[in-house]
C-alpha cells in the first residue's frame, strides 16, 4: 500500500511542476510582449525562481529555444492552457458521463464543435455543446487538485 502512496504522489508531483512550467511560460510570453524592452533570459529566470523555486544555469537563454515567443502567436501561449480546460470539461461533462461512444454525444459535438470551425465565437461553440459556460473543475480534478 505504501507504494502506491509514493507513486501516486510522484504522479501527483510532476503534474504539478508541468502544470506550473506551463503557467511560468505563459507569464514568460505576457511579459516580454507588454515590455517595451526586455531580456527574455532574466524574466524567465526571475519566473523559474519566484513561481517554482529553481534557479536557472547562469549564462544561458532558454527562451531562444522557445519558439512560441515569436512566429505569430504574439503573447497568446496561455491559450493551450485554456484549451486543456474546455476539453476537460467538454470530456467530463459530456463524452464520460453520456459514454465516450454515444451517438447522440459524437454529433452534438460535430453540429456545435466541428461544422462550426472558426465561423463562430468558441464561447458560444462551448455553451451550445455543454448547456452552460465552460468551468474549470474538470481541468484542477485532472490536475489532482481537490475542490
Amino acid at each position: 500500500m505504501l507504494v502506491f502512496f509514493f507513486v501516486g504522489f510522484h504522479v501527483w508531483y510532476l503534474t504539478l511542476c508541468l502544470l506550473t512550467l506551463q503557467i511560468v511560460l505563459a507569464t514568460l510570453d505576457q511579459r516580454i510582449h507588454c515590455m517595451p524592452e526586455a531580456d527574455p533570459a532574466t524574466v524567465y529566470s526571475e519566473l523559474m525562481l519566484s513561481l517554482m523555486g529553481i534557479y536557472t544555469t547562469p549564462n544561458t537563454c532558454m527562451p531562444a529555444s522557445f519558439g512560441h515567443l515569436g512566429g505569430g502567436y504574439d503573447a497568446q501561449y496561455y491559450g493551450y492552457m485554456w484549451s486543456e480546460v474546455f476539453s476537460d470539461d467538454m470530456f467530463e461533462t459530456r463524452f464520460l458521463k453520456e459514454g465516450i461512444m454515444s451517438p447522440q454525444t459524437g454529433a452534438d459535438y460535430r453540429r456545435c464543435i466541428l461544422s462550426l470551425g472558426g465561423t463562430k465565437d468558441a464561447s458560444e461553440m462551448l455553451r451550445a455543446f455543454l448547456g452552460r459556460d465552460p468551468i474549470s473543475n474538470a481541468f484542477l480534478r485532472k490536475k489532482g487538485l481537490q475542490l
